[in-house]
């Protein structure tokens, strides 16, 4: 495979730049970037390391392997979040294509050059592969088992318990998992959009199939990553995903599965079962004891996937943690960004009142794209006049 590199800068040749968002990653910095640098691809490869203002020795770490390769390049990002880091890499980006990638996960060997020649097929624009959780610590490993069932993955198909090298790709809604493009598309859809400090690649899946663009998942691009090892900061992760999941629905109302109905009902039923009247509240306690008793059976199917006992034990409060974060997210997220309600009905199937409830498009927010090259997204000016809040 000999993709057709582009010019960069009039002095160099690059087929893939890489955009990496960095911020305080010195415990993990130097064997990610050196495992990324492993890349077996026949062409030219630079690495854009957008770092938010690290206060640890992450700079310091990334000075010292720029020096020992001259691919790597230290950028900076002045507005700290993960979407304007990968804009402030897009936006000095030289290669024909380009590819996100994550400090706190193992990309194979191969991720680049089996995305580009995916690519080259010409039938998606978007190219990525699943991720694979594997667990460190108690309570990690319980998250792995977790997100290996349907209650812990819900209806998204992009998770994988492991790599399939002989496994045929297949279409994404908008659940994926970072990516590879050509440079031109993404920014012809207006990079990501920065107020959506979680969950942007979901946003920025949003406005593709919102053109028919078909996503694809290669089983082959499998890649690792170590999920949260204590329940306080799963309990977080999950509030701010079914916060910005939320928002996504309201502004990209086909991106709403049935699925994520139940976090949100669970919310409720918990609330109902205590603060409704005497009916409504034993329905509610009903459900509950009708959830608990799933969740303990998830755990009890899971023995013999665990790697000790004691980790599918932990599946139920696992499940509980990212059920109800997610569910209580999602409840904030409608407070803050209004009710999803075309997302809701086009979930439930009912057309004509989500068209009703559809919302105008919005121009995509990314000045940290906008302010460095100037380019404009399919909607006209990069990032909207009014104020900027997340």
């Amino acid at each position: 495979m000999n993709p057709v590199a582009q010019p960069a800068d009039g002095s160099q040749e690059v087929d893939v730049s890489i955009l990496v968002p960095v911020l305080n990653e010195e415990r993990y910095i130097v064997e990610s970037v050196t495992a990324m640098c492993r890349q077996r691809f026949e062409g030219r490869l630079e690495f854009l390391l957008a770092d938010g203002g690290s206060s640890d020795r992450t700079r310091e770490l990334l000075a010292e392997l720029q020096r020992t390769d001259a691919r790597i390049r230290v950028l900076d990002n002045p507005r700290r979040g993960t979407p304007s880091a990968l804009n402030v890499a897009l936006a000095h980006a030289r290669g024909r294509f380009v590819a996100r990638m994550d400090a706190h996960t193992r990309y194979p060997d191969d991720y680049i050059a089996r995305g580009v020649e995916r690519l080259s097929r010409g039938d998606t624009r978007w190219v990525s592969g699943p991720p694979i959780a594997t667990g460190e610590g108690r309570v990690s490993r319980a998250v792995s088992l977790a997100l290996r069932t349907p209650l812990g993955r819900g209806a998204s198909r992009k998770w994988a318990a492991e790599r399939d090298l002989e496994g045929e790709g297949y279409e994404l809604d908008s659940g994926v998992f970072a990516g590879v493009w050509e440079r031109s598309t993404v920014l012809e859809y207006g990079g990501w959009d920065e107020r959506w400090l979680r969950n942007q690649d979901s946003e920025m899946a949003g406005r593709f199939l919102e053109r028919d663009e078909h996503l694809i998942c290669l089983p082959a691009m499998g890649a690792e990553y170590t999920p949260r090892n204590t329940l306080r900061s799963l309990w977080r992760q999950y509030l701010e995903y079914g916060e910005y999941r939320e928002w996504t629905a309201v502004r990209h109302p086909a991106t709403m599965r049935r699925s994520h109905l139940l976090a949100p009902a669970l919310v409720a039923a918990l609330a109902l079962s205590v603060l409704s009247p005497r009916m409504v509240r034993r329905l509610a306690r009903r459900g509950l004891v009708v959830y608990c008793l799933a969740v303990s059976g998830v755990a009890v199917r899971s023995l013999p996937e665990a790697s000790e006992p004691l980790d599918a034990l932990y599946l139920p409060a696992v499940l509980a943690t990212m059920h109800l974060g997610h569910g209580t997210g999602a409840w904030l997220g409608a407070r803050r960004h209004g009710a999803p309600l075309a997302a809701i009905a086009s979930a439930l199937g009912l057309r004509r009142l989500a068209a009703r409830f559809a919302p105008a498009p919005e121009p995509v927010f990314s000045p940290s794209l906008s302010s460095l090259s100037g380019r404009s997204g399919p909607s006209g000016p990069l990032g909207p006049s009014g104020r900027e809040d997340a």
